[in-house]
């Protein structure tokens, strides 16, 4: 009975620390097939579907005219019942125009950090989301959203991800990093980003651009720290919702 107790015991514990993530670029639920449609709904159910306890969330519409005034990231989270947070990258259309993250834990401390651009050719200005979670009572969790620059080459997008590692050098909680990082696997950004000790949950990465018959991966989900192990990764054949395919990640 004692041995029963105590597998059950440790298995429980396990179960707490496995986190399933999920990293979506949402096209401001624009579906491609049908110009000036939001569906917000076929968006919460890809999320809801997935499981996720952490969806990390890029191009997100709150109030824009082209959206329909909706605060994207807050409705989400009202459609798949976890915690939301949005950080705004740019004014656009009347609203606001960024990345969200939802959650299944309470989001803390957030905070919008604006990413470098090349001045030579300026683009669209980018941001790094932050917030914490503490799920189940265990270490807290830094979450880091982000969306680089897809306008201007790779310049802009490698002193993007300088800044997101210079902004991480130094934490000491384990960090989840994920977003769109319109770049490859082979890229100088990704590489700055691995050499900085994240470890992408994908080795040889299915494609996630575009949604149908997906060519490139520019999506992922980076971790460092917390000794996770990844147990499943793939890319979720959804075809519909947006003009990305979403990445999800078990972590054990």
């Amino acid at each position: 009975m004692k041995k029963f107790l105590l597998l059950a015991a440790l298995f429980f514990c396990r179960d707490l620390s496995a986190q399933k993530i999920l990293c979506y670029n949402i096209h401001h639920a624009n579906p491609p097939s049908k110009a000036g449609v939001i569906d917000l709904e076929a968006i919460a159910s890809v999320i809801r579907k997935s499981g996720a306890d952490i969806v990390f969330l890029q191009e997100v519409d709150v109030n824009t005219r082209r959206s329909g005034s909706v605060d994207e990231a807050a409705k989400l989270g009202e459609l798949t019942s976890l915690h939301h947070t949005f950080f705004k990258a740019i004014n656009h259309d009347g609203g606001e125009y960024g990345v969200a993250i939802l959650s299944r834990y309470e989001l803390k401390n957030p905070q919008t950090i604006a990413l470098p651009l090349d001045p030579a050719s300026p683009g669209e200005p980018r941001v790094l989301g932050l917030a914490e979670v503490q799920p189940s009572g265990k270490k807290s969790i830094l979450l880091a959203c982000t969306h680089l620059d897809a306008q201007h080459g790779p310049v802009s997008r490698n002193l993007q991800a300088a800044e997101i590692v210079s902004r991480l050098k130094g934490e000491k909680r384990p960090v989840i990093l994920a977003g769109d990082l319109n770049d490859t696997p082979d890229s100088e950004a990704l590489g700055l980003i691995l050499k900085a000790g994240f470890t992408s949950t994908c080795t040889d990465c299915p494609f996630t651009i575009p949604e149908i018959t997906p060519k490139k991966t520019i999506d992922f989900i980076l971790t460092r720290g917390g000794k996770w192990k990844v147990k499943k990764h793939e890319v979720i054949a959804e075809t519909y919702a947006s003009d990305h395919r979403p990445v999800f990640a078990e972590l054990d």
